[in-house]
């Protein structure tokens, strides 16, 4: 058996104890210095009884005890292990971008509140929405407001939604929203060639995003997951099965999701941003991206008279799993959805009428 140091692992002091992480796992042990040490030993695949021999003030059965530990808190892996493999994929894959980018799967998997439960901050008080700034001179300007228009009228009837009508959605509708939010509307030339033309920013034009629909009720699609190919405007199917509580399993328990006609599942392949951003700061804009991409899928879904939502409560590695990625070179960021309202809306003119 030959054992390596996961390449995955950062160490913090927290008071005058040592905590080491593995943010690859989200495990996290608080240790003695000389753990450092023996970590370092095995930065390359060696032998456990290779340590037993290199440190004889320690006896054989403590140094094996303190490496079962190790490899069970994902600290060291196994040659050959699935484990392993995944721990020098990441360390492959993300080397321009780590340790920082290490915050990414850090966040992955968390446990979220259920919304009747209270959250901890009873012991602070709320900060303030405003900044003031006290003695400063300030400048009045003219009245405030949005100007006449279809688009304003999009902009001022944006919101969240967490009620929809059993209303169906129709196929025209999904169409519409892919197409203006994640579709190709044309080529750019640059000097890194072609590169697509979308409704949206991106960072570099690499567009790292991508999305999956989970059709709940849509006329037209048979219920289950789909892949939106951008390239030829097309679904393609993925998992044909209803899907509600899935749904509401995805979304960390929020309930009103099985209520909705469709859930897109935001995805980010990282390798085309980091072909071009070879340092982590580019982390950043692959998250704008999506921020991006999600206000224009509300926008259009407003100005087809939908009700949308979006939601950072994901249960990521259960997505992942399901869509047949990989959670490394493509993990999931974020989730929107859109139903039909309870009152209907009228589209507004700017709209396809998908109603009729």
């Amino acid at each position: 058996m030959r054992l390596r140091r996961a390449r995955t692992i950062f160490a913090y002091w927290k008071g005058k104890e040592l905590v080491f992480v593995n943010y690859r796992t989200r495990i996290s042990v608080t240790a003695h210095p000389l753990t450092a040490q023996l970590l370092d030993f095995f930065n390359g695949w060696r032998q456990p009884e290779d340590l037993v021999g290199e440190i004889p003030q320690y006896s054989a059965s403590s140094v094996r005890a303190a490496m079962e530990q190790l490899v069970k808190h994902t600290f060291l892996v196994r040659a050959g292990t699935s484990d392993a493999r995944q721990d020098a994929r990441i360390s492959k894959i993300w080397s321009t971008w780590l340790p920082y980018g290490g915050f990414h799967f850090g966040t992955k998997d968390v446990r979220f509140a259920r919304e009747h439960q209270e959250s901890d901050s009873s012991a602070s008080s709320q900060p303030p929405f405003f900044k003031t700034y006290r003695n400063a001179r300030r400048v009045r300007l003219p009245p405030g407001r949005i100007p006449d228009g279809g688009f304003a009228r999009v902009l001022k009837s944006r919101e969240t939604h967490r009620q929809f009508s059993d209303a169906a959605l129709p196929l025209a509708a999904v169409s519409q929203l892919l197409f203006c939010t994640w579709g190709v509307m044309g080529y750019l030339p640059t000097l890194y060639g072609q590169v697509p033309r979308k409704s949206s920013p991106s960072g570099g034009a690499r567009h790292p995003g991508e999305v999956y629909l989970m059709a709940l009720k849509v006329r037209g699609l048979y219920p289950g997951l789909y892949y939106y190919d951008p390239k030829n405007h097309c679904l393609v199917m993925l998992r044909e099965e209803k899907m509600e509580e899935m749904a509401v399993e995805y979304c960390a328990g929020q309930a009103f999701v099985k209520d909705a006609a469709a859930l897109f599942l935001m995805t980010a392949v990282f390798p085309r941003s980091m072909w071009r951003y070879r340092f982590a700061r580019a982390y950043r804009v692959v998250l704008l991206d999506a921020g991006h991409l999600c206000q224009t899928f509300c926008l259009t879904a407003t100005c087809l008279g939908l009700a949308p939502f979006c939601t950072a409560a994901l249960k990521d590695s259960l997505i992942e799993k399901d869509l047949g990625i990989d959670g490394i070179s493509e993990s999931v960021l974020y989730v929107a959805g859109v139903g039909t309202p309870r009152l209907r809306r009228k589209p507004h003119s700017a709209a396809l009428h998908i109603y009729k």
